[in-house]
């Protein structure tokens, strides 16, 4: 008898064995979906993920239902990829699966009511409710939730639902339901009887009398002849032709319609073709890194922005596709995706495909298959592409890899897509390649000690000096009421003088809406959401208060909830009170915003992109969207608003993270056409983090950096993970963590730090409790910590009180 190991997607601690039947025996394979039932009813669509002769000793197996997939929708390389993910980052293998299956491939029952027959047709007992479903499911016979909903108009029908199960009225069951639709299409064909030259003669003398349906029978003859296939709805749309002259030209049996199935995403077309050559600091970098590839698995491009990376990958890509190998390319934003897959398509043609979550479901599962089946070579993604089922990986390339966007935070599993990306690859025996122009110190440090190959690329494409860049101090003009909104005299003489050259300005400023928070300046009430210990940001457009980590959205508020006064003013700004300015101090000029508000449809950050590239917009005012990555040659100036924001966050990261960003932002000046400019208003003009940006000088930033890390201990040189207790009560969170923190501290010591109360406290109505646990760059010590954890987690959540205690590890954590 054999058995199976099935990946249910669910946070389970186990997999659940099952027993595969003997029909299914010869064709069952690992990475298939089978249907397994959990518990009394319930069923699930669970992978396969080992078979083998060892049944459970603990419970009785039950068998598989039903096996979906003829042949499997992963690979042994992912299950096994998935296994590291749950071990690594302290979550499940089913929450693995869970975010890594499209969601139309994760079945999971649905409860069916189904009349029964035997009941009759005495409805006297039954209340109106009652009555009036009972009467529903005589007519339908079968009847879902979601319907029963709308029969009753309420969502709470469980209670009816039971009575009528109770009373014998009906029947429930479960049923699993596949959820993908193939897209099928009606595609025009003429008849066969018209092949040569002489029925096609008498058919043009019989359509005389016709001559719209002749009109339309021409146009599908050019059409066939010029692009092939001819569908339905742009035969009718090009010709001009209504469906009944089409309906009359299939009733004389002349043309056919054929429904076929086709690809809701349209692949481009197209050979290999890299036409270009490499400058020479180019060509120098991509042979160190051939040479870096020789000896180390993994390779870091530290190549100063501007200095042609993108062109180095397309050659490494090329050479890959050479080879029969599958490529990666992974980016930090979805936002990103727009810009660089039209340079890749160029180069690529077909061969290359997008993955991401704006991406539809239907649509998600036919990229999945085309990737599994090798059809796509090149996948361009954010990080859950990570997560495709790779056949024969050969390289895999991270663009701007010290981006914190690189890390998933919710839901589980939280794993950092850099350092799973160099698993996933060396699965494959394949190459990862980081690049970056301002590396994370984790990266530069292991690079540092020939952990990764390092290679420098320190000059901008085609000779362009780096941007001159000027701090400007912002106390004297607030001081004297000088400045014209959030702009200094300095800043709007730059954009005026940019503007009247015909070029391009970026407003940096990392925070949405109009303002971040309101003050009653009469007594200091601040307006917080009611579901975290947040300030609300007032969104000017919509009018409205929105808390930025739950979503929820207020009403303005005009009077002070404390003293009652109507002086409550909007304090600090964000991008919408930027542009608000720029419209008033630059009447003529064409002013855009690109931030999470404005760009949340799936093609409005690539047709905003577009615009800006035809130099449509003259001022782009933008959150983080507009430092990853973009390459616009027209933009002259870059303007950083507020630099003391990014430089006062509490976070050891701060000072690498506010360098990444206002480099990577001067970055996008002056690309193409001369030294660009960068100005930076600040308060605090003599922070050292100013200096290593004015100076482009990442090295001088790293060793501060790497000196104060050791001396603290904080990554590169301990592993840190962070613990998190949530739950809607605060003093059981508070005893919860004051428990597991007194289990943990004569095991860790000093290595344990808190328990403590996070900067927010609570978030959609949950409390929070954090700790955090240095650990030495030791993988058993690392990995016996782990068990240990688990073990007090568990212990933990079988005490009554603290049971409903959500208990979240972050590994590595950002």
């Amino acid at each position: 008898m054999k058995f199976a190991d099935v990946i249910i997607p669910l946070a389970l601690p186990r997999n659940y064995t099952y027993e595969v039947p003997a029909s299914m025996e010869a064709t069952l394979q690992v990475g298939s979906r089978v249907a397994v039932q959990l518990g009394k009813q319930k069923k699930y669509a669970g992978i396969v993920k080992s078979i083998h002769s060892q049944a459970p000793g603990a419970y009785k197996c039950k068998p598989i239902l039903d096996q979906l997939d003829k042949e499997p929708v992963v690979y042994p390389t992912q299950t096994a990829f998935w296994s590291w993910l749950a071990s690594y980052y302290m979550c499940t293998e089913g929450e693995v699966l869970n975010a890594a299956l499209p969601a139309h491939l994760k079945l999971s029952s649905e409860t069916v009511l189904q009349y029964n027959e035997a009941f009759g047709d005495d409805y006297t007992m039954l209340s109106d409710d009652e009555y009036m479903l009972a009467e529903a499911l005589q007519i339908r016979n079968e009847l879902r939730i979601d319907e029963i909903q709308m029969i009753l108009d309420k969502a709470d029908v469980y209670s009816v639902i039971k009575q009528l199960i109770e009373k014998r009225v009906c029947l429930v069951y479960e049923e699993l339901k596949e959820s993908y639709r193939e897209k099928k299409e009606n595609f025009i064909t003429l008849n066969p009887t018209y092949s040569t030259d002489e029925q096609m003669s008498a058919l043009f003398n019989e359509l005389g009398r016709a001559p719209k349906q002749m009109e339309l029978l021409l146009a599908y003859l050019h059409f066939s002849k010029t692009q092939g296939d001819v569908l339905q709805s742009e035969l009718l749309k090009k010709s001009g032709a209504s469906a009944a002259q089409l309906k009359g030209l299939v009733e004389k049996d002349i043309l056919w319609v054929e429904k076929r199935t086709v690809d809701r995403i349209q692949m481009g077309k197209g050979e290999i073709k890299v036409d270009f050559e490499l400058s020479t600091a180019q060509a120098k970098a991509l042979l160190e890194i051939y040479q870096c590839f020789e000896e180390k698995q993994v390779t870091l491009l530290h190549g100063v922005t501007s200095s042609g990376k993108t062109q180095i990958y397309i050659k490494l890509i090329e050479d890959c596709l050479q080879r029969g190998k599958q490529v990666l390319y992974l980016l930090p934003e979805i936002a990103l995706t727009a810009q660089i897959i039209r340079r890749l398509q160029k180069h690529f043609g077909g061969k290359i495909g997008i993955y991401h979550s704006r991406f539809s479901n239907n649509e998600r599962v036919e990229i999945w298959n085309k990737v599994k089946s090798g059809e796509l070579s090149i996948v361009l993604g954010a990080r859950s592409s990570l997560l495709l089922p790779f056949r024969d990986l050969g390289l895999i390339i991270l663009d701007e890899e010290h981006d914190s966007s690189f890390k998933q935070q919710e839901p589980a599993p939280r794993y950092h897509a850099r350092d799973a990306a160099i698993y996933y690859a060396a699965l494959f025996k394949a190459k990862v390649l980081l690049g970056s122009a301002t590396p994370a110190v984790e990266s530069y440090f292991n690079a540092q000690q020939g952990k990764y190959g390092l290679v420098n690329l320190g000059e901008r494409y085609g000779g362009i000096e780096m941007p001159a860049i000027e701090v400007v101090d912002v106390k004297p003009e607030m001081a004297a009421k000088k400045m014209k909104g959030n702009l200094t005299a300095a800043l709007e003489d730059a954009i005026r003088e940019t503007i009247s050259n015909k070029k391009q300005v970026i407003l940096f400023q990392n925070r949405r809406g109009y303002a971040p928070f309101l003050l009653c300046t009469t007594c200091g009430w601040i307006p917080h959401c009611k579901q975290c210990d947040v300030s609300l940001t007032y969104h000017r457009q919509a009018d409205k208060l929105h808390c930025h980590y739950c979503g929820t959205r207020y009403p303005y508020i005009y009077t002070c909830a404390a003293c009652g006064s109507q002086t409550l003013l909007p304090k600090s700004f964000g991008t919408e009170k930027v542009e608000d300015d720029l419209h008033a101090v630059f009447p003529d000029a064409r002013i855009a915003r690109m931030d999470m508000d404005s760009v949340r449809n799936k093609d409005s950050h690539n047709k905003m992109i577009q615009q800006l590239e035809q130099q449509h917009i003259d001022i782009l005012v933008g959150t983080q969207m507009v430092v990853k990555g973009l390459d616009f040659e027209n933009v002259d100036l870059v303007g950083i608003l507020s630099a003391d924001s990014l430089l006062s966050y509490p976070d050891f990261r701060v000072n690498e993270r506010a360098y990444q960003l206002m480099e990577q932002v001067s970055g996008r000046s002056g690309r193409k056409h001369g030294k660009g400019r960068v100005l930076i208003q600040a308060s605090n003009t003599r922070h050292p983090v100013l200096q290593y940006v004015i100076d482009h000088n990442y090295r001088a930033m790293y060793d501060a950096e790497i000196a104060e890390r050791q001396y603290f201990g904080y990554p590169p040189f301990v592993r840190m993970l962070r613990i998190t207790l949530r739950h809607k009560n605060e003093q059981t969170v508070e005893q919860a963590a004051k428990v597991l923190g007194n289990w943990l501290r004569p095991h860790l010591e000093q290595q344990l730090v808190g328990p403590a109360t996070p900067i927010v406290s609570r978030v959609r109505n949950n409390y929070l409790q954090e700790m955090m646990i240095k650990l030495p760059r030791d993988t058993q010590i690392i990995a016996r910590t782990k068990d240990m954890l688990r073990e007090f987690f568990i212990k933990l959540q079988t005490e009554k009180q603290f049971r409903s205690v959500v208990i979240i590890p972050d590994v590595d954590y950002v």
